[in-house]
């Protein structure tokens, strides 16, 4: 009964939203068109404008053309004198008179002669030109001849063409025939001229002049006209107060502007720097708006259109304007959209307010109505916070009269429980780590899911393209499957969901025992759940078959165990993953080191050797319980940490020259240049012989020269032994030593072929450093020669502020292959440049490692494999850390590296020493504070030493060692 009385939500909201909805949407429609309506009136009333000014032009222009042609007809001022020509002022008076906006009618003649008369407005014109009687009305302006010379007067007259005054002035600098209007006349003398606008200098107005050729006579009659009118029309536009408004010329001249309410734009003529005059135009003003209308295009005489401009809406006109016999006019004018509909908006705003009141008191009677409503919604709104911040403690129990809330309220009581047993499950599934209690929790996960009796998971196996039965729950127990494999090609069930998607049927029980037989016994029918597990790239990872006893399957608990699967099989394919990059990477790893290893067969081993020797170290002070190292522990992570910066602590090896790392002796590059040596002193040998015999047959003493001969080759020999013996290098190079060795160099050889042919470009290019010698020439027996040094590179420096930190000597040049630079070595084998070469190693170990992108609980791996050359007092390299800046991993490493070379049985410089050597060696480091003096402690006492020497060390090398003496 209860539920019969529940309507649908939307019957109580439809009604009240309906009425606002639709009245609101009726005002706005309306000022919509109410605005378009008053767009289109300004437009006509832009149009009304425009032909009023069209009208204004034709009043103006047409009486004047119709008049110049009367006066063209025949000649208005007759006569060859000055006097002659007044007495038919009254002609020409009559003709300006006839015409409201003509100012001056004048005659132009052939030789130079000039006729005008104006009408005189003193409060218009210029006293500096006219200085004439105030009861003046009309001025003549006459230039003539008077004894073939041109004589310039100004004579006024009053209303009744009086003569009131008469003055000569001096000549102007005027001449009528260069004038537009009389080269256009004399041009064209069948047709009426007119001028484009232009500024009248004598009383400030904008006006054209129309001219003829005088028919029958060489002269040319003219009238001047302004243009008030239109001017007047344009500022009485009566637009709104920021409309623009212009009248253009030519080459958009000004003839008139206006801004709105502003003082209308007066042009003033402009000079140039030709000194040429003209009207302003309107690009050269700050007038965007116009300009804007200006530039638009149009191909109709008459257009508008609504433009934006700076974000602000303007309403425009233009229109081209024809003028009898003259060059068109273009008309422009812009409104804000805010001003004309400036009316409506505020009508719309007082609307909207009354609509707005009307809205509020329909809301209130709307809540107060809804409340009852909606009470029970607000109660959802609770519980749906409460599981977007995961509280999934409370039961969802409302109540509603509406159909959809009490509908919404049980099925938000089931997402909640559905929800948090999905989270907890994934939560479960993505913290599992280890792989095989993933596939135990995924199995048994689903399996609670569906209320199966019996599971079986299944992992694919791409190579062999098959299913593999890993884990099987029966009895509410995880165990071991034996072992299933089917082929992916097989009609199995679990395979057939494998190309598609989960399926449910029911199975006979001999069907069980055909497909399920290997795993358990069944004495009835069953129902299988098969569902595919499926990555995130839809690749197939596994299946797993859920058996129920049961018939009917819930269709809900189904869902849930797909969507569960997919989760699943998504964990399962991340430790896949994870596996198989580590995998991947320690390969890679134990790749690289190797073939640092291979690549110097005096070093083999040694990048294998320091990751057990440091973990067996790292692994010891873990174990310790007291002293400085009692809570020193390492975690998974910082373990995989240090087992990858201790394979990779030498990756730097990559980038040194093998024959540095490989070099035995002084001389040695890529071959040993003893050789070389030995060859010079073969030819100075040579010599010797050469000269004994030339002395035996010049005829000198054969038994001295014996003796001198002899005496010079055993000096030859034992110098060359002792050259021999500074290469070798296992001897201190003393100073003595060292001046013996300069004075060997001093003796001279022969050399009679070019050393720059048959040499590679590099080799020829530092030869070539100074100029070749004349040949023959006479060089040293050892010598440091130019060509023995290899500049170093900017990409070879190391700059102070480098982001490593490196804190390292650079040596200035990158190579010196001297001959005596190089024998000189005091002690071992390299010299300067060839130690830091070695030493640099480190310095390319950090960067190479820097750029590799580690996960974070891997940061710190280029700091752990680059700090194990580094001393506890900071002399190390290549940061120069101190102790304090040191970890517990880089000083474990650091001792582990100093172990393995100094028990390396496998290199060129030098015989692996015994422990008792090396450790009493390391003991000195710890005195003199370059390794950890704890660490060196716990490497003792814990036989860490004594275990890799057993492992690792020829029987020869493992003494006995009195290990208190240096705890």
């Amino acid at each position: 009964m209860q539920a019969s009385k529940k309507l649908p939500f939307q019957v109580y909201i439809s009604f009240c939203l309906a009425g606002l909805v639709v009245a609101l949407l009726i005002v706005i429609t309306q000022f919509n068109q109410m605005g378009q309506i008053i767009l289109h009136e300004a437009n006509r009333d832009y149009e009304r404008t425009g032909r009023q000014v069209a009208k204004d032009i034709q009043a103006i222009y047409t009486p004047a053309k119709n008049q110049i042609e009367i006066l063209a007809e025949t000649m208005p001022v007759p006569g060859n004198t000055l006097d002659e020509r007044l007495e038919h002022l009254a002609y020409l008076a009559k003709s300006i008179s006839s015409i409201p906006s003509a100012t001056s009618s004048f005659v132009g003649y052939a030789d130079g002669e000039f006729f005008l008369l104006r009408k005189y407005d003193k409060s218009s014109s210029k006293k500096s030109l006219f200085d004439v009687p105030d009861d003046t009305a009309w001025i003549v302006q006459s230039t003539s001849l008077k004894r073939k010379k041109l004589v310039e007067h100004i004579i006024s007259f009053n209303t009744k063409l009086e003569e009131t005054s008469r003055q000569k002035i001096p000549r102007r600098n005027f001449e009528p025939r260069e004038t537009l209007w009389y080269k256009a006349a004399m041009a064209r003398p069948d047709k009426v001229n007119v001028t484009k606008p232009y500024y009248f200098y004598t009383n400030h107005q904008i006006g054209v002049t129309y001219s003829q050729k005088i028919d029958d006579v060489n002269a040319v009659v003219g009238i001047d006209i302004e243009l008030p009118t239109i001017l007047q029309t344009i500022e009485n536009s009566g637009l709104t107060p920021s409309s623009r408004i212009a009248l253009l010329g030519d080459n958009a001249q000004i003839l008139a502007m206006v801004h709105g309410n502003q003082v209308p734009f007066r042009p003033e003529i402009i000079t140039d720097k030709d000194g040429t005059h003209r009207m302003p135009n309107l690009l050269e003003q700050d007038a965007p708006i116009l300009n804007t209308v200006f530039k638009l295009e149009s191909t109709k005489d008459v257009s508008s259109q609504s433009i934006d401009i700076d974000g602000e809406a303007w309403a425009t006109f233009k229109q081209h304007i024809e003028t009898p016999g003259g060059s068109p006019l273009t008309l422009l004018i812009a409104s804000p959209h805010k001003e004309l509909l400036e009316e409506i908006i505020a009508m719309k705003k007082q609307s909207m307010l009354i609509f707005g009141v009307l809205f509020a008191l329909a809301c209130l009677i709307i809540v107060s109505f809804s409340k009852r409503v909606t009470a029970p919604i607000v109660k959802l709104a609770e519980e749906a916070n409460k599981i977007a911040h995961f509280d999934f403690q409370s039961t969802v129990k409302i109540d509603s009269a509406v159909k959809e809330i009490s509908e919404l309220a049980g099925s938000m009581q089931g997402m909640k429980a559905t929800i948090q047993s999905f989270l907890g499950i994934a939560r479960d599934l993505a913290g599992e780590t280890n792989f095989d209690k993933l596939l135990a929790s995924v199995l048994r996960e689903l399996s609670e899911i569906t209320i199966a009796d019996t599971a079986v998971l299944y992992l694919y196996e791409p190579k062999t393209s098959t299913l593999e039965s890993v884990q099987v729950y029966m009895d509410h127990e995880i165990t071991n499957a034996t072992q299933q494999i089917i082929p992916i090609t097989h009609q199995h069930p679990v395979v057939q969901v494998c190309h598609s998607e989960s399926s449910v049927i029911r199975l006979s029980v001999d069907e069980l025992k055909e497909y399920f037989g290997v795993i358990a016994k069944y004495q009835h029918d069953c129902t299988l759940i098969a569902i595919p597990l499926r990555d995130r790239n839809n690749q197939l990872v596994g299946a797993i078959a859920l058996l129920i006893n049961a018939s009917n399957i819930d269709i809900g608990r189904h869902s849930m165990a797909v969507a569960v699967s997919g989760t699943a099989a998504i964990a399962i394919e991340n430790q896949r993953l994870i596996q198989e990059q580590k995998a991947l990477l320690e390969a890679f790893i134990q790749l690289l080191a190797g073939a640092i290893d291979a690549k110097s067969p005096y070093t083999g081993g040694h990048c294998q050797r320091v990751p057990i020797l440091t973990k067996n170290l790292a692994r010891a002070t873990c174990d310790e319980t007291s002293g400085t190292f009692a809570d020193f522990r390492l975690s998974d992570n910082e373990w995989e940490e240090l087992h990858i910066a201790a394979w990779l602590h030498d990756c730097g090896k990559v980038t040194t020259p093998e024959y540095i790392v490989d070099k035995a002796t002084k001389l040695e590059t890529l071959y040993d240049r003893i050789h070389e040596v030995r060859m010079r002193f073969e030819v100075i040998k040579r010599d010797v012989q050469i000269d004994y015999w030339k002395a035996i047959a010049e005829g000198g003493d054969p038994e001295k020269l014996r003796q001198q001969r002899d005496q010079a080759m055993a000096t030859i020999d034992d110098d060359f032994e002792f050259v021999a013996e500074c290469n070798v290098g296992g001897e201190f190079m003393s100073e003595k030593k060292i001046q013996r060795l300069d004075q060997i160099a001093e003796r001279k050889w022969q050399r009679s072929l070019s050393d720059r042919i048959g040499i590679s470009s590099l080799e020829k290019e530092r030869k070539d450093r100074i100029p070749e010698p004349l040949l023959p020439v006479m060089e040293k027996l050892l010598d440091n020669k130019p060509e023995h040094i290899f500049i170093r590179e900017e990409q070879d420096k190391i700059p102070d502020d480098n982001p490593w930190g490196f804190n390292i000597k650079v040596p200035e040049h990158l190579y010196n292959r001297g001959e005596l630079y190089n024998l000189r070595v005091e002690r071992g084998t390299l010299s300067e440049e060839e130690r830091y070469k070695i030493n640099e190693h480190m310095v390319q170990t950090i960067k190479m490692l820097s750029q590799l992108p580690f996960p974070r609980h891997l940061s710190r791996v280029p700091e752990i494999a680059g700090g194990h050359h580094e001393k506890i007092d900071g002399t190390g390299y290549p940061k120069g850390l101190h102790g304090k800046d040191m970890k517990a991993p880089e000083k474990i490493m650091a001792i582990a590296d100093i172990f393995e070379a100094l028990t390396a049985s496998d290199r060129p410089y030098k015989k692996g020493k015994t422990l008792s050597e090396t450790l009493k060696i390391m003991s000195f480091m710890k005195r003199d504070k370059h390794i950890d003096p704890d660490l060196f402690s716990v490497f003792l006492r814990s036989g860490v030493y004594l275990d890799y020497a057993h492992e690792y060390l020829r029987p020869e090398q493992i003494d006995e060692v009195d290990i208190h003496a240096y705890l």
